[in-house]
């Protein structure tokens, strides 16, 4: 085991202190305050937990741009908004109309075909029948902000420059597109406005994701679901950030709160999936109907939470982030319960 994960582990069973020493503290720090030095604060212990060991880490991805291929990592860092690696982070670029609307491959299929390669300062951006696009991560200050529409939600986003704008309207061939980029400076999408009716999640923001800043799911969930199609398909059909090996099929569903490296996560929903999942990875071809057919023969939801998700099938977990930290491929996953 890693130096992270024992760290968090030991981290996790820390006993409480004795009240004799917090009285003492609390003394000392009552006599540092009357003589203006130093002021102190009691931190409330963590609770016990035990660790369950559901699975390993097969494989992570960042997605830079919405819609566009995902970089495979051996380590990311996991901030409170997602995954990021080096300066580059999850879903934090984004196709837009001129007038700021959202552009997935919902409506472009072909922006799955767009790859990605992460070099120092830059991505280089690669599509069918294109020259390589490179484009700073660091964009100048004095570029445009503009106000985008995500799922029905107000966001920002700076203007990534005529460059790349130019490269995707003739890539594409549709209608004039932007590329934008979020910045921390900015406001995110948070769980109240995602999801109004659910006053029980966790709080969270999220730039450009669909749900949560972390999607999961297991390697034997897809094995399941190929056994039910003529035509089998790949993860990259459901673009998750993590990848999870030796657990059963949908074990996942039952994950509430886990530790990978020294990470910590809380489930946030099932991810529930559309017509997205039915574009074709290699080729940038909407089928419409395949996977998702079949996922809702057998993987709609439970009558009680239909409001939430209604006729849409489930297939992964969305997780937020409770502790931040850095993950890898082949950290064991733990299940933390009381």
């Amino acid at each position: 085991m890693g130096a992270a994960s024992s760290s968090a582990l030991a981290r996790l069973g820390l006993p409480g202190q004795p009240r004799s020493t917090w009285l003492g503290v609390a003394a000392l720090g009552l006599a540092a305050v009357a003589l203006g030095t130093v002021a102190w604060r009691r931190v409330r212990p963590r609770r016990r937990r035990q660790l369950q060991q559901v699975g390993t880490v097969s494989k992570v991805w960042i997605y830079p741009i919405k819609s566009c291929k995902g970089v495979s990592v051996c380590e990311t860092e996991c901030t409170d908004m997602g995954l990021r690696c080096g300066k580059v982070r999850d879903r934090f670029w984004m196709v837009v109309k001129e007038d700021g609307h959202m552009v997935t491959a919902r409506q472009e299929p072909r922006l799955v075909l767009v790859s990605i390669t992460l070099e120092n300062n830059y991505l280089t951006l690669e599509a069918p029948g294109m020259d390589p696009m490179v484009l700073p991560i660091k964009l100048p200050s004095s570029n445009k902000i503009h106000d985008c529409r995500l799922f029905g939600l107000d966001i920002k986003g700076r203007d990534c420059g005529d460059e790349v704008a130019q490269w995707f309207t003739n890539y594409l061939k549709t209608q004039p597109y932007r590329l934008v980029q979020f910045d921390t400076s900015m406001k995110g999408r948070t769980t109240k406005k995602l999801y109004p009716s659910e006053s029980y999640l966790q709080n969270y923001e999220v730039a450009y994701p669909d749900c949560s800043p972390i999607h999961m799911i297991s390697e034997a969930s897809l094995v399941d679901l190929n056994t039910r199609l003529k035509k089998k398909v790949t993860m990259e059909n459901f673009r998750p950030n993590i990848v999870v090996s030796g657990c059963e099929a949908f074990e996942e569903d039952t994950w509430d709160e886990l530790l990978i490296g020294d990470v910590e996560m809380k489930k946030v929903l099932s991810c529930p999936r559309c017509i997205l999942t039915t574009v074709d990875p290699d080729t940038g071809i909407i089928d419409r109907k395949e996977p998702l057919e079949t996922l809702k023969s057998y993987r709609l939801c439970d009558p009680s939470v239909k409001s939430l998700y209604q006729t849409s099938p489930l297939f992964g977990m969305y997780f937020s982030v409770e502790r931040i930290g850095s993950l890898r491929v082949g950290d064991p996953v733990y299940r933390m319960v009381d």
